[in-house]
Formats: structure tokens, sequence, C-alpha cells
């Protein structure tokens, strides 16, 4: 079982990385202003399907190799305590979003959905770290992984079905200079939390 307070630290991390701007948002939100929910629906579904594999993929990988090489969890932990203040950096910066989503391809469907997830860097450091901070190695792998899967699964579908309903409104909002400040320290501001949390707990 994942404690309550693991729980509260998982959403103080994942809903900041999920909901924020970036290639893959930015895609769903003009394919909602293009198509609308139900012809967005294709890709969606390969984009949360591509999230689960990736889940699996990294939660059982690597709770196997944390389980053999103990060591290896502290590297992970000091390594995510880096990667968490640097993200919080990159929020604090504001940088605004890319004029990826101009670009969007007329049609867009599961297979697209699957390799918006697979050749994003972001969302494959975002799963690794979750992961390595998340998961206890005295505890089930398996059914860690599968719990924490369930929850990112969760986490995407809210913070993603915005994105494709408020379409080119949200990405307008989203691109306003006082917007992104504020998105900047709220999302930054998580990422130092969970960071201390992580480096003093």
């Amino acid at each position: 079982m994942i404690s309550a307070e693991v729980w509260v630290l998982f959403l103080g991390y994942t809903v900041p990385m999920v909901v924020s701007p970036g290639p893959g948002n930015t895609v769903l939100a003009t394919a909602g202003g293009r198509f609308g929910v139900r012809g967005t629906l294709p890709f969606w579904m390969g984009f949360e399907a591509a999230n689960v594999a990736l889940c699996l993929l990294y939660g059982i990988g690597l709770g196997g190799v944390l389980q053999g090489l103990p060591a290896l969890h502290q590297v992970l932990r000091w390594g995510s305590v880096a990667y968490l203040l640097y993200l919080a950096w990159g929020f604090f910066r504001g940088s605004a979003t890319s004029g990826e989503a101009d670009d969007a391809p007329s049609r867009l469907g599961f297979v697209e959905g699957l390799l918006a997830v697979a050749l994003n860097p972001k969302i494959h450091s975002m799963i690794l770290v979750m992961f390595s901070q998340f998961l206890d190695p005295a505890r089930g792998m398996f059914s860690q992984a599968a719990l924490l899967t369930a929850g990112f699964l969760i986490v995407c579908v809210a913070c993603h079905f915005p994105w494709i309903y408020g379409g080119k409104l949200i990405l307008g909002r989203f691109r306003s200079e006082r917007a992104m400040r504020i998105q900047g320290w709220t999302f930054g501001a998580c990422m130092v939390a969970v960071a201390g949390y992580v480096a003093f707990a």
C-alpha cells in the first residue's frame, strides 16, 4: 500500500508536470480546437496508452534494478533532487510556450498519439523521476508500479482533458505574460517543495 503522504507528494509532482505547457499539450489543445473532443479521441487514447506503457516499463524495470542495487536508490534520489530543482528553475524563468502546435498535422490518430509520447524526452524523464522518487524498494514493486501507473493515468486524463476541451482558448491564456508568470511561480514552488522533501525526509 502507498501512504497518503506519498500520494500527496505524488500529486504535487505529477500535476504540475502533466498540466504544464509543452509539445504534447499544445498538440492536444490544437487537435481539440480543430476536431473537438470526439475527433481528438483516437489521438488522446494513443497518448494515454503510451503513458501507461512507459509507466509499466520504467516502474517495473527500475524497481527490479533498485532491489538488486540498493545504493542506486541514493544516486537516483540525489539526481532527482537536482533534476527537480532544475525543473523549478525552468518554471521560475517562465519560458513561453513554443509554436509547435501550429505545425500539428491535419489528421491525428492513435499511432500519432503513441509517437507523441514515445518521442517526448520530457515525458520519459518525468516518469523516470516519478518512479525513482515514489517507489519503495522495501515493498512489492509490481503492486506499487501498478498503483502509481493508475494514479498517473488519472492525473493525465484529468489534466489533458482541459487542454483538449479548451483548445485555442487555453493556448491563448497560457501565452499571456501574466498567466505564464503565475504558472511558473506556482509550478516552480511545487517542484522545490517536493525536492526539499526528497532531500531531507
